[in-house]
């Protein structure tokens, strides 16, 4: 399959997604109920990036109505950039559980595998797999 035929209806690119989900990550502190908002520093240190990578994704970001940004560089997600950071979060969090809780793939390398799979799973298996998952009791980490 490739990136242009993502069934999950990506409007982002998978960059794109990884710098929303950094972006969700530190403004809801990996799932609180209260957002905060984040600095793009925060971002570049979650991502191991250069200030000027995440300044560029910012701006896609903000284009495609993820973001805003505040004066003095504060990111604020939008309902949207919320609802598919959450998305992306979890469908993160679900990978990595089965593959290290399940397969017993190392914890750094099922969290990388992770951040790859994350990308190109629809909704819907992702529904279904944590559905899944619940039945046969496991639980889904932050």
């Amino acid at each position: 399959m490739s990136r242009t035929d993502l069934p999950r209806g990506h409007g982002l690119s998978m960059a794109g997604e990884d710098y929303l989900e950094a972006i969700y990550r530190i403004a809801t502190k990996n799932g609180s109920d209260q957002v905060q908002d984040v600095r793009s520093v925060d971002v570049a240190e979650q991502l191991g990036v250069s200030k000027a990578s995440v300044s560029k994704a910012l701006a896609t970001l903000r284009d495609a109505g993820m973001i805003e940004q505040m004066r003095y560089g504060r990111v604020v997600l939008t309902e949207a950039g919320k609802e598919y950071g959450a998305r992306v979060w979890r469908a993160h969090r679900v990978l990595r559980t089965f593959l290290h809780d399940e397969l017993g793939v190392a914890a750094e390398v099922a969290d990388e595998e992770a951040c790859l799979l994350e990308h190109y799973l629809s909704e819907d298996t992702m529904t279904r797999w944590c559905d899944y998952l619940e039945t046969q009791g496991i639980s889904i980490k932050s």
